[in-house]
Parts: C-alpha cells; structure tokens; sequence
C-alpha cells in the first residue's frame, strides 16, 4: 500500500483560480483535488479518461452538450472519456471537490 500525504502535496495553478493537487496513483485510476476560486473556471477541453467527481464544498456548474448542470455538496458525477466540459464557479465562494481518472491522469498543462 502506498499513501500520498496531503501535507506532501503541492497545489499547481492550471489556470487563473483554479488549483489542482496530485494524490495517489496507481495502475488504474488517480485522484486529484481541485479548487476553484469565485468567477473562475475550467476552460471547455476533453480528454480520454473517464473522470468521476464529488464536490465537497460549493457549487460548480458544468457545461456539457450545451447544457449546464449545477453540482453540490456530496453531489457525485461522471464525465465519459472524451466528452467535451467546462465547469465554472459563479458563486461567492470557492469550490473543492475530488476527481478520480481512469486510466490516470497527470495535472494537465491549459498552456498547450
């Protein structure tokens, strides 16, 4: 068994306001922590991992297939590899959640 402290864990801005951080990963699947700060978000992007979610503080809103669904508080959710999302806080406080990827995923580069 392998544990990835927190407290070993280095927050990588992505982009403006929004800070992920690697946690564990193994053959199948890595988590990662997010935070996304007020008016900020994630630009629309895809990738060929499967991403499960749980957001546990705030509300985000994700923007997939030109609709938009506002997750919460123990809300969980999945995004299948490869579909196009977005995802914006247009709230007045940050938004913390954890997302797992399978097959694992590094902390993206939004610069390239």
């Amino acid at each position: 068994m392998e544990v990835a402290p927190d407290a070993d864990a280095e927050a990588v801005e992505a982009v403006d306001g929004v800070f992920l951080t690697q946690g564990a990963v193994g053959e199948d699947t890595s988590i990662q922590r997010f935070e996304i700060e007020p008016g900020e978000g994630v630009p629309e992007h895809d990738h060929p991992h499967e991403q499960i979610g749980v957001i546990t503080a705030g509300r985000l809103t994700f923007l997939v297939d030109g609709e938009e669904r506002v997750v919460g508080p123990d809300d969980t959710y999945v995004i299948p590899g490869g579909e196009p999302h977005a995802a914006e806080n247009r709230t007045d406080e940050p938004v913390v959640g954890f997302d797992i990827f399978a097959p694992p995923r590094a902390n993206p580069d939004w610069g390239e």
